[in-house]
């Protein structure tokens, strides 16, 4: 599959990132990616990938894509300084808000991206999974903007958690199908709606949703979203003068943060900071801490990190938040934690539920559950290295997640309270 000093090379793998050369002709990124997929599926995968190479760097395609970002999306979100923060926390914080965006999160550049692709490859459905249902309510809508009819599998856990965005998916004409199976999340999902791609994989497009699974989802899902980065480089250089010195992301399958890391993977005095869900502990079971305290192997598809056990099962997770609740991540997340490019670190619920708050509070901006982990992980950071000037992705808003905060009471924050 490829050899030790392929793995272990990481200047030869990070300037081969930098310089857009991966993944490789066999979908890799260095060790990580390629294709493990059902022989059913072979031909799908195939017309897929000469799909994208035909059509994705097209000129006419690249017009479209942009106008629809422009004038559909809203694109480019705002980047906005955030002044209390920046007080309280001692560093100059800013803020790309993809929370924004139409339909409220990053997921959209991505969706309406691959249904331009899909009925260009002459799709008759699209599917779709969901774990937050963003994803999903972007692809109902992305769906209905091309006239395509869209079917999305969301676990049962999910749905019941994340409420309002099911109601969404159905209301801009999706059908919603519960999946009850395996752990009832984002991977039972995933299984799902790979199933029924096999059963039609001709007249079916499969609108994966995060940097996950075969080739070519990681580099198709990474080339759509990093918009996001390139867009905040050139804010940050006309807005704040300079790069920042850190930026941070949250990380389920990982598609907002290389969508904003990506473009800034040349920038070496920016640190590169993903930010994880530590859940409920540091147990097996306890978190979904993927990159933090995974081991290297195949799940749906692609060679990863993943969360298993020492038989090599894959485990069920935990977050509070149903967008990061994922049991894998991308490769191209992987091999940059491997080349040490980016590091990636964890916040727990608690920690989440107490940025969320002290956003709220402070900036007037309800973020998503899973950004809040960011936001967390920024603080820490601020706290040990004042006056550095600090950029965070909001990767979407929080209106979805208030089903789950509203079995957390608002608590008196310490500066309310003073």
């Amino acid at each position: 599959m490829h050899s030790d000093n392929e793995a272990l090379d990481a200047e030869r793998l990070l300037t081969a990132a930098i310089d857009g050369r991966l993944p490789d002709e066999r979908g890799r990124f260095g060790p990580f990616g390629g294709r493990y997929i059902p022989e059913t599926l072979v031909p799908a995968f195939e017309r897929l990938e000469a799909g994208v190479k035909k059509y994705l760097h097209d000129e006419e395609f690249q017009r479209e894509f942009r106008n629809e970002l422009v004038d559909w999306v809203g694109r480019p979100t705002a980047l906005t300084h955030a002044p209390t923060l920046s007080a309280r926390w001692g560093c100059d914080v800013w803020l790309k808000r993809e929370d924004l965006a139409h339909t409220g999160a990053h997921k959209i550049n991505n969706a309406i991206g691959q249904a331009l692709l899909a009925k260009r490859l002459g799709a008759r459905h699209i599917i779709a999974e969901t774990g937050a249902g963003q994803h999903g309510v972007a692809s109902a809508a992305a769906c209905a903007r091309v006239g395509l009819p869209c079917t999305v599998y969301m676990g049962a856990v999910d749905m019941e958690r994340q409420s309002p965005n099911v109601d969404r998916m159905r209301r801009l004409g999706a059908d919603v199908v519960a999946v009850t199976s395996g752990d009832a999340t984002l991977r039972a999902a995933i299984d799902e709606a790979m199933r029924a791609w096999v059963s039609d994989p001709d007249g079916i497009y499969y609108l994966l949703g995060s940097a996950v699974g075969p080739h070519p989802y990681p580099w198709l899902v990474r080339e759509l979203q990093s918009v996001i980065g390139r867009e905040a480089r050139e804010q940050m250089l006309a807005r704040a003068g300079a790069l920042p010195d850190a930026v941070f992301a949250c990380v389920g399958g990982g598609s907002n943060a290389i969508g904003l890391f990506y473009p800034l993977l040349a920038d070496k005095d920016t640190l590169l900071i993903g930010v994880e869900a530590g859940g409920r502990g540091s147990g097996l079971g306890d978190n979904s801490a993927t990159l933090a305290t995974g081991k290297p192997g195949v799940l749906q598809g692609s060679y990863t990190m993943i969360l298993q056990d020492n038989d090599g099962q894959v485990q069920e997770t935990h977050s509070i938040s149903a967008g990061l609740d994922y049991s894998g991540v991308g490769p191209e997340h992987a091999l940059l934690q491997a080349v040490g490019r980016v590091s990636y670190i964890m916040a727990t619920d608690s920690e989440a539920l107490e940025a969320l708050s002290e956003l709220c509070e402070t900036e007037g901006i309800l973020t998503a559950l899973e950004t809040a982990h960011a936001f967390a992980a920024a603080k820490k950071w601020a706290g040990k290295n004042p006056g550095k000037r600090i950029l965070i992705g909001n990767s979407g808003r929080g209106d979805k997640d208030m089903p789950t905060l509203t079995q957390y009471p608002v608590g008196v924050s310490q500066h309310a309270a003073s």
